[in-house]
C-alpha cells in the first residue's frame, strides 16, 4: 500500500465506506483502530469479526497519540469532536476518507460517477463489465455489490472506478467528495435538489456539479445525461480541451414484465428496469468505451448484472406478487423508482411506502419538494418517527404538512412502526406489488418476514 502508512486511526469508523476501508487497509497490515458514537449492522459485524470494532462507543482522546501517521475522519464526527481535537493538537496529518482514496491512486486512471441519483447502479454496472472482462481495477462504492468483497479495493491496479458523492468531504472540510478525486473521466448523471442541511438553495447545490465539471483536466472527458437539463446546462459549457459526451434513455422493451435492451445485434435481456435504469446503463456504456470496452464486450456482460444491494431489489415474490426494497428517499429518486415498478407492471396494483428518515425530507421547509413524487402509486403511504425529527433537532411533520407537501389528500401516513406493520400484513396482497423506500431501517421492520406475508397465497 503507497504511503507507508503503519498506524491509522478513524474517528467515525462506523459509516458504509468507512468501515469498509478500515477492513480493507486492516488486510493489507496496517494497523487499525476507531471510534464512534453509534455503530449499525451490517458494519457492526463485520468490524466484530475483523477484531476493529470499539469495544466502547463514544470519543476517546486518550486514542490519540503520536505513534499514528494518519487520522482518517469521517463526516459523522463533528467540528468539535475530541479525537480530532487531540490529533489536531499533536499535529498528526488528518485525512477524510476521499483524500486518503486520492492519495492511494494518484498514478491510476481516475473514473468518477457523480450525479443526484443513479451513481451507485452506473458505479456497479462498470465494476461488473469490468469483472466479467477479468480487467484489473480499484473501485469505490456507496453500497455493498454480492459479487464484491467490499465497498472499497485499492492494489496496484491502473484503473479505478469511484461513486462520487457531492456531499462534505469531512466536518473540517466544506469542498464536495467529488472535486477530492481529480477525475480523468467524470460522469454527471442528473440533478435534483438535495441535503438541505449543507446547500441551503438550489443554486448552491447545482454549483457543486459545476465545480466537477470544471475539474475535468485537459484531453479529459465528461459524460452527462442530455435528458437532464441541468446536467445538460452544465455538460455542453464550452470547452474546446474536453471532450464532451451526452447519453439518453437506451432502447428497450417490456414485455411480460421482463426488459430487453435493443441493440444492433438484437435484443439483451436484462435484470434491470425502469426508464431510470435505462438511463443509467446509457451512462455506463459511454464509460466503458473510454475505458477500453467495447459496445459487443459490454452487452455481452450486461445480462447478467443483478444490481446493487438495496436498489430495487426484490425481496420476495410469487406469480401474482413482488416485494421491492429500494433506497430512494430524495424526491428524484422516490418518482423514478415508483413509476419504474409501476410501469413493469401496470395490470397490478402498486402500494408504494417511503420512509421520510433524512435530514432534508424531515424538514418543513423542504418537505414541499416531494410534491407530485408518489403519484404513481396506487396506495401512497409515508412513514416517519417524531423521535427521529426531534433528534435532529426538527419540528415533527404534521400530517397536513404532509398531504400538503405530496399534494395527495389520501395518502396514509404512519408514526409507529407497529401500525404501519399492521396496516400490510392485513393487506390481500395478489395481483399487488409493494414498494418500501428508505435510507433507514422503518423503525426496524423485517422486511423479510413481511415479504413472506405478501407472497404467502391467499
Amino acid at each position: 500500500m503507497p504511503n507507508l502508512l503503519k498506524r491509522v486511526h478513524f474517528i467515525a469508523i462506523g459509516g458504509s465506506v468507512m468501515h469498509d476501508l478500515a477492513l480493507h487497509i486492516a488486510q493489507k497490515g496496517i494497523q487499525v483502530t476507531g471510534s464512534d458514537d453509534e455503530i449499525y449492522d451490517p458494519a457492526r459485524g463485520a468490524l466484530a469479526e475483523a477484531g476493529l470494532l470499539p469495544v466502547q462507543t463514544g470519543w476517546f482522546p486518550e486514542k490519540i497519540t503520536d505513534e499514528l501517521d494518519a487520522v482518517i475522519l469521517g463526516m459523522h464526527a463533528r467540528s468539535d469532536n475530541p479525537e480530532l481535537q487531540r490529533a489536531q493538537e499533536l499535529d498528526i496529518p488528518i485525512l477524510s476518507y476521499p483524500d486518503f482514496i486520492y492519495e492511494n491512486s494518484r498514478d491510476k486512471q481516475r473514473v468518477v460517477i457523480a450525479g443526484s441519483h443513479g451513481k451507485t447502479t452506473i458505479t456497479s454496472i462498470i465494476v461488473h463489465v469490468l469483472s466479467q472482462l477479468d480487467r484489473k481495477f480499484d473501485y469505490v462504492i456507496g453500497a455493498k455489490i454480492d459479487a464484491l468483497p467490499g465497498r472499497v479495493q485499492l492494489s496496484d491496479a491502473p484503473l479505478i472506478v469511484i461513486e462520487g458523492d457531492e456531499y462534505l468531504s469531512s466536518p473540517i472540510d466544506r469542498n464536495p467528495k467529488i472535486l477530492k478525486y481529480h477525475h480523468h473521466v467524470g460522469l454527471i448523471s442528473g440533478i435534483a435538489w438535495d441535503h438541505y442541511n449543507v446547500f441551503r438553495t438550489e443554486d448552491e447545490y447545482v454549483q457543486q456539479f459545476d465545480r466537477f465539471a470544471d475539474a475535468s483536466p485537459k484531453a479529459g472527458v465528461l459524460i452527462y445525461c442530455e435528458e437532464d437539463d441541468m446536467a445538460t446546462v452544465i455538460g455542453r459549457k464550452e470547452r474546446d480541451d474536453v471532450a464532451r459526451i451526452e447519453y439518453k434513455t437506451h432502447p428497450h422493451q417490456v414485455r411480460d414484465g421482463k426488459s430487453f435492451l435493443t441493440t444492433p445485434d438484437g435484443e439483451v435481456p436484462i435484470k434491470l428496469f425502469g426508464a431510470h435504469n435505462m438511463q443509467n446503463i446509457s451512462g455506463a456504456l459511454e464509460v466503458c468505451k473510454r475505458i477500453g470496452v467495447t459496445e459487443e464486450q459490454f452487452y455481452s456482460a450486461i445480462g447478467t448484472f443483478q444490481g446493487a444491494n438495496m436498489r430495487l431489489e426484490l425481496v420476495a415474490e410469487n406469480e401474482r406478487t413482488r416485494l421491492y426494497k429500494d433506497f430512494a428517499h430524495a424526491p428524484s429518486k422516490l418518482l423514478a423508482t415508483t413509476s419504474a415498478v409501476k410501469n413493469q407492471f401496470p395490470a397490478r396494483t402498486l402500494v408504494a411506502c417511503v420512509e421520510l428518515h433524512t435530514y432534508s425530507s424531515l424538514n418543513p421547509e423542504f418537505i414541499g419538494q416531494y410534491q407530485d413524487t408518489l403519484k404513481d402509486a396506487d396506495v401512497a403511504i409515508v412513514y416517519h418517527n417524531p423521535e427521529v425529527s426531534q433528534h435532529k433537532k426538527l419540528t415533527p411533520l404534521t400530517d397536513e404538512q404532509l398531504k400538503t407537501a405530496f399534494s395527495q389528500d389520501d395518502i396514509l401516513i404512519f408514526t409507529q412502526t407497529e401500525e404501519l406493520k399492521k396496516y400490510l400484513m392485513e393487506q390481500k396482497w395478489p395481483d399487488k406489488n409493494l414498494l418500501m423506500m428508505s435510507s433507514g431501517t422503518f423503525g426496524g421492520l423485517d422486511l423479510v418476514e413481511l415479504g413472506k406475508k405478501v407472497t404467502y397465497s391467499n
